[in-house]
């Protein structure tokens, strides 16, 4: 894979985590 694209593929996992813990545990937001 290219580094453009591990690079983006971190950043999107990196987002959706934050998503759903956001979404687990909003008391800490």
């Amino acid at each position: 894979m290219e580094a453009e694209n591990v690079v983006g593929l971190v950043i999107a996992l990196a987002l959706l985590g934050y998503l759903v813990v956001a979404l687990i545990r909003p008391e800490k937001f």
